[in-house]
């Protein structure tokens, strides 16, 4: 089992750091995360020991969607301060040497955006709504059946009775990538954040853009439910269509004209790995979010299978790799693998196998501080996937970062300022001064494998063998001089280790005692 090799570009074995803007740092005592707060920040994540930072949307906006409703794709949310606040983030990220990924939307925009308001403007067969998917209806009823993500229907009707297509909320309308002018303006927009110097690109809704020709109806109608399924579910008519590879090649040759390995990650729900290595064939994307590992339970023989799939649809395709255990769209991953005590031994655990595993590994903010999914109040919700009757929404996932002090909002805002989503009153013990000081915590626990990560990189391969000692411990071995041997013992006994000598690096303090692997921990070994 192997990818490509250790050397090359940098994105090929980084760690990179989402920052999710509004609940990242508040600089200007509004309660929202900001620019100026991520530079205030950047020091904390390169200690940390992170390779890049990963933004998500900051443009102009009417925050529907939270900035995923993007008016304009050439400035800066006053919200989050100005060109000039990203251009001091960038430079400062670029001398803590951190690289910097931003957030592109490019299958919608915001029915603010300057074209979608032209469109509303203009007649039904003028170019400007040739821009958007505007259809005629089947007489009082949408043109087919298609379910917005979000829930609800996925068109809505303007006053001369056209409908407009959002497979979100109703003020995002889809782009109709099948207009070249749509093609040529996103062009033009990479350019303008890569001539700013940005090192790549994450592309929201990657598998979506292209729609299958007629806009079909779907064959088994789906009603609101849970937003992952929805996004994932790839007999849709709108998922994974082959024109999205189109657009990806002609990114490919933009990213091409500009130094310094600039790169572009794809959020692409698709239905297998071998569909996912589609994006990463040599003249598309560089990555593509591996979401089957994130999907996969607390399981050995769960992450085995998602580690032979992945390798087995990589390989062919000349790619390294990416693990990723969360992110702002899914529940936390303590909580995921059950909460409390025992969800937070084993989200650490999988840590140490992500960073074990060759290629790169994305880390959502809070995850080094082993933050839970919050129960927000109903009251105090903002997610509109919530409003529309998709699940529980994002808000839990999405509570801003605590930094300092003893109670909300934990240094993320001036004391006194209520965040923008309540943070709980028993996070004290999780904030970054509070863990910075414990030699057990989630946080040092990180520092520590990031440090032996970066330190162990250059000694090792990407040849990875992934060894059977019994059904519910995952052991991996990476070739190097010597080698790595990572064990994960997902059992609830303890898994012999005694061979293996004394450990490099282990998931929780005690995790081996007497030759043995304590249950839902794992620890580094050199072969």
């Amino acid at each position: 089992m192997s990818s490509a090799a250790s050397a090359g570009p940098w994105w090929r074995h980084a760690v990179c750091y989402q920052i999710y803007v509004r609940s990242f740092a508040d600089s200007n005592g509004d309660g929202v995360g900001d620019l100026a707060g991520i530079t205030s920040r950047l020091p904390y994540l390169a200690e940390l020991g992170v390779d890049a930072i990963w933004l998500t949307p900051f443009y102009r906006s009417p925050q529907a969607d939270h900035g995923y409703d993007v008016a304009d794709y050439r400035d800066v949310d006053p919200l989050f301060g100005d060109l000039a606040d990203f251009d001091t983030m960038l430079h400062t990220a670029h001398e803590h040497g951190l690289k910097v990924i931003v957030d592109v939307v490019p299958n919608h925009s915001s029915d603010g955006h300057a074209w979608f308001r032209a469109a509303l403007s203009a007649d039904p067969d003028s170019p400007e709504r040739a821009r958007y998917v505007f259809r005629d209806g089947r007489g009082d009823q949408p043109p087919n059946n298609w379910p917005s993500v979000f829930g609800g229907p996925a068109w809505t009707q303007v006053p001369d009775g056209q409908w407009y297509l959002h497979l979100f909320d109703t003020g995002q309308p889809d782009f109709d990538w099948d207009n070249p002018d749509v093609g040529d303006e996103f062009e033009s927009v990479l350019r303008f954040w890569l001539d700013r110097g940005v090192d790549g690109f994450r592309v929201d809704v990657a598998h979506g853009m292209v729609k299958e020709p007629g806009l079909p109806d779907l064959l088994e109608p789906v009603g609101a439910g849970d937003l992952e399924a929805a996004m994932s579910d790839t007999v849709r008519p709108y998922w994974d269509q082959p024109g999205v590879h189109e657009v990806y090649r002609r990114w490919n040759r933009v990213l091409a004209d500009y130094p310094g390995d600039r790169m572009a990650i794809g959020e692409a729900w698709v239905v297998d790995a071998a569909a996912m290595a589609q994006y990463v064939r040599a003249d598309e994307m560089q990555q593509v979010f591996n979401f089957h590992w994130l999907e996969a339970p607390w399981s050995a023989a769960a992450f085995r299978t998602v580690i032979a799939e992945t390798y087995a649809a990589v390989d062919p395709v000349g790619a390294t790799p990416t693990w990723v255990l969360s992110n702002h769209d899914v529940t936390r991953v303590v909580t995921r693998y059950g909460g409390g005590d025992v969800g937070r031994s084993r989200a650490r655990a999988a840590a140490l196998a992500e960073l074990a595993l060759p290629g790169s590994a994305y880390v959502y903010q809070g995850e080094e501080l082993g933050l839970e999914q919050v129960d927000v109040p109903e009251q105090a919700r903002t997610d509109p996937s919530w409003f529309r009757g998709s699940g529980p929404g994002r808000d839990g996932c999405r509570v801003p970062m605590p930094w300092t002090g003893n109670r909300p909002p934990y240094g993320f805002s001036p004391d006194g300022v209520a965040s923008w989503l309540p943070m709980p009153p028993d996070w004290d013990s999780l904030s970054v001064a509070h863990q910075s000081d414990d030699p057990d915590s989630t946080l040092t626990f990180y520092r520590r494998a990031l440090a032996v990560r970066r330190e162990l990189l250059g000694r090792l391969s990407d040849q990875l063998e992934v060894i059977d000692r019994g059904e519910d411990v995952l052991v991996l071995s990476r070739a190097g001089e010597p080698a790595l041997v990572c064990v994960v013992n997902c059992g609830t006994v303890g898994a012999a280790v005694v061979d293996l000598g004394a450990p490099l690096l282990t998931s929780e303090a005690a995790a081996v005692a007497d030759g043995m692997l304590a249950p839902d921990t794992a620890a580094w070994f050199r072969a």
